[in-house]
């Protein structure tokens, strides 16, 4: 059986997976919450001892043709866009392992045009001397396609479904290849066939109400589990922050219930990645990693050329698909606009800091192809 077809039969059927993970979001007194903490706490223990995986995503370029209400990429916000070129990239790589990072993801908006397997398979190649990992969140592909990042050094793929709610889904979606729900819904398997190591999924919370996508969320897990065994899967609980066009969620998920989530996913899943970014305030990612994450971001930047300011020479709006030059307001930025917001601005020194005051290892490689063989 499909996901699709488990997805679309959800509300009537349900393993006892997914049924026991529905009991542990279920609202919960103080002291039940503190017994699912301290279960979480042992098994992460258990299973990943006190290690904390770090890494900053790269986005390489912010042009999309989709039209997504709540992305600051979305095709009409007429911000400043610019795709990075191949020395561009090498440099903002150069200045994230020079700050200890040998984990990296790279971002893109999807623009087939900017964005091809080509340049995805150049850039990873070009960075690959760099970084032990590379993963790779852009918009989906052929299995085919994604064969020549595999090959050029790409162990890693990220796809949010961002909510499993097809109706709320297709409200959000208005244009572009995007509002293909079940083309999305499939990406993973397809990395999977293409031979990525690692697999992401994740979904982002205020778009729809947030229990219904959780226990989605866990009955993608539990299929890819059997469906993709011979990859690892982590999973990332994001919840939407401020970006351009201004989108205000209707939907809510508060700091308590967002720990409680964590909790219920370690419990159900307890040798299953969970990813945490700084899109969270800095005092509840140091709560949270205690709790059951086993993966940080630190000291990012969610536009292209953020980190060392590069590709300010080639900036421009995008107009009904018409490129423009750019004409700055007063006191603009002149660089690339964000994905979104971020809320903890510590730099990956001072996070490394607060991970081993709280008694973990922070972890900057931990594969490298040269031990497998590759």
């Amino acid at each position: 059986m499909s996901f699709i077809e488990i997805l679309d039969g959800l509300p009537l059927r349900r393993s006892a997976l997914v049924q026991r993970f529905e009991e542990l979001i279920a609202p919960k007194s103080d002291d039940a919450l503190e017994a699912m903490a301290q279960t979480s706490r042992a098994l992460t223990l258990q299973n990943f001892g006190r290690t904390m995986r770090l890494f900053a995503p790269l986005y390489l370029s912010n042009e999309c043709i989709n039209n997504c209400r709540y992305c600051g990429f979305s095709r009409d916000n007429p911000i400043l866009r610019v795709t990075l070129d191949l020395e561009e990239v090498v440099a903002e790589g150069q200045h994230l392992a020079g700050e200890g990072f040998r984990q990296v993801l790279l971002v893109a908006g999807e623009h087939p045009k900017f964005v091809s397997k080509n340049y995805l398979a150049e850039c990873v190649r070009a960075l690959s001397e760099d970084f032990s990992s590379i993963a790779i969140e852009v918009g989906p592909m052929l299995t085919e396609d994604y064969a020549p990042v595999v090959c050029a050094g790409a162990e890693g793929l990220v796809v949010y479904q961002e909510t499993y709610d097809r109706t709320a889904y297709g409200e959000l979606h208005t244009a572009g290849p995007k509002r293909d729900f079940n083309w999305r819904l499939e990406c993973v398997e397809r990395g999977d066939d293409a031979g990525f190591r690692r697999l992401g999924v994740g979904v982002l919370f205020g778009l729809a109400q947030w229990q219904p996508d959780a226990i989605a969320l866990a009955a993608h897990l539990e299929y890819l589990l059997k469906r993709c065994w011979q990859a690892q899967i982590s999973l990332s609980l994001p919840r939407l922050r401020p970006a351009a066009g201004g989108f205000q969620p209707q939907f809510s998920i508060n700091d308590r219930e967002l720990a409680q989530l964590v909790c219920a996913f370690r419990i159900t899943f307890p040798q299953v990645g969970i990813v945490l970014s700084t899109r969270e305030r800095a005092p509840l990612r140091d709560a949270l990693i205690s709790l059951g994450v086993t993966m940080i971001s630190a000291g990012s930047h969610t536009e292209p050329g953020g980190y060392t300011r590069q590709g300010s020479e080639h900036l421009h709006r995008t107009v009904r698909g018409r490129i423009v030059p750019p004409d700055f307001q007063d006191g603009e930025d002149e660089l690339a606009t964000g994905q979104f917001e971020i809320s903890d601005e510590r730099s990956p020194a001072e996070m490394a800091s607060v991970l081993r005051r709280r008694g973990f290892d922070p972890i900057w490689k931990d594969w490298d192809q040269a031990l497998a063989g590759v």
